[in-house]
């Protein structure tokens, strides 16, 4: 029997604490890096994106627990986290001007029609992977009350202590009350420096005995977490069968955990998707409509879907009507440049129930 998903309730403190990497993407647009003489210059992080887009789009209270370096990309960064309305909690570091440590790096034009966006990075000396337990006052940071705690999968492969600091991290929110998700985000790329994915899957492993929801794709379930792989064959990309299948083995393994949620995307071109989401919620199998999108920037799409579907848990909504809104975010957030939201609550919720793209006078 599935145990139910409780939320706590509204109050005093933090909707959300999130803990992870920020970092800073530099975006020639349809330009690719070799050819590329200007760029755009976006703040992200996987799990930073969730507490931003909380607090622009959906306006609930949240916080990012991370590393910030003290030099001009440091603080390029902390204004736009300023500006999107999360609470920092940094451990700082100063940068010496030779060796570092850095802001990481992210660079990924976005390709157009056959032509596939490419993403690469340099995360030489990031500051984020120095983080540890012990450097962060948990009951300082929960002492206010918090709902939510969120990291992900990006953060933990950064190195041997980020793991730790999540698992800690997850302690400590559980002790307050809060609700615990995780992001498995597996990047073959970041893990093969220091194990691969086996070091993944046990990492990831001692992290989700401190989980209630689960954010990850098939590709993340197996390669993260070591799980077999579907016995069902999904007839398409969006055939959320094969995923489905999986469940039982993540919770077989986990019996704490109480969701589980990933994205369904058929690319088609470059800028052109098919969309849809799926979703196991104590026992209740939800699946998002399905949609095409005309993708200006596909990076953070997924970031979007999560915030979507953990504001309609934490206000309330049924675990349908919480797909439905993470679908609908992350499909928004694909026509904005950048890694975080430009929707309105509104605008979401319109979406979700079934608005169009006519023009809104």
């Amino acid at each position: 029997m599935a145990r139910a998903l409780t939320v706590p309730p509204p109050g005093g403190g933090f909707d959300l604490v999130s803990l992870g990497a920020l970092v800073h993407r530099l975006d020639p647009g349809v330009v690719p890096f070799r050819k590329a003489t200007r760029c755009d210059i976006h703040v992200s992080g996987g799990e930073y994106n969730v507490a931003a887009n909380l607090a622009d789009c959906f306006r609930l209270r949240t916080a990012i627990v991370t590393a910030m370096v003290d030099y001009p990309i440091g603080d390029l960064v902390a204004e736009r986290v300023r500006a999107m309305g999360v609470v920092p909690f940094y451990r700082r570091f100063e940068h010496d001007g030779v060796t570092g440590p850095n802001m990481a790096t992210v660079y990924s034009d976005r390709g157009h029609g056959v032509r596939p966006p490419v993403v690469f990075y340099n995360r030489s000396d990031e500051a984020a992977a120095r983080l540890r337990p012990g450097d962060f006052d948990w009951g300082a940071i929960f002492g206010g009350g918090v709902r939510w705690f969120h990291s992900g999968g990006i953060f933990a492969s950064l190195s041997a202590t980020t793991g730790e600091l999540i698992i800690e991290g997850m302690k400590a929110a559980k002790a307050a009350g809060a609700v615990t998700s995780f992001d498995l985000n597996f990047r073959e790329r970041l893990w093969r420096i220091w194990g691969g994915s086996g070091r993944a899957a046990e990492t990831f492993s001692r992290i989700i005995e401190h989980v209630d929801v689960l954010v990850g794709n098939e590709e993340d379930l197996q390669q993260g977490l070591g799980v077999p792989g579907p016995s069902v064959a999904a007839e398409s990309p969006l055939d959320p069968s094969a995923f489905l299948a999986m469940i039982g083995a993540v919770t077989a393994r986990h019996p704490q955990v109480k969701a589980v949620a990933t994205t369904l995307r058929s690319v088609r071109s470059a800028s052109r998707h098919t969309w849809s989401a799926v979703a196991w919620v104590a026992g209740e199998t939800c699946v998002a409509p399905t949609c095409d999108l005309d993708v200006r920037d596909r990076v953070g799409g997924g970031d979007g879907f999560a915030s979507g579907f953990f504001y309609g848990l934490l206000s309330g909504a049924t675990p349908e009507e919480s797909v439905r809104l993470g679908w609908a975010h992350g499909a928004l957030l694909t026509t904005y440049p950048g890694d975080t939201t430009m929707a309105t609550l509104e605008q979401v919720r319109a979406l979700a129930q079934g608005g169009s793209a006519r023009i809104q006078r």
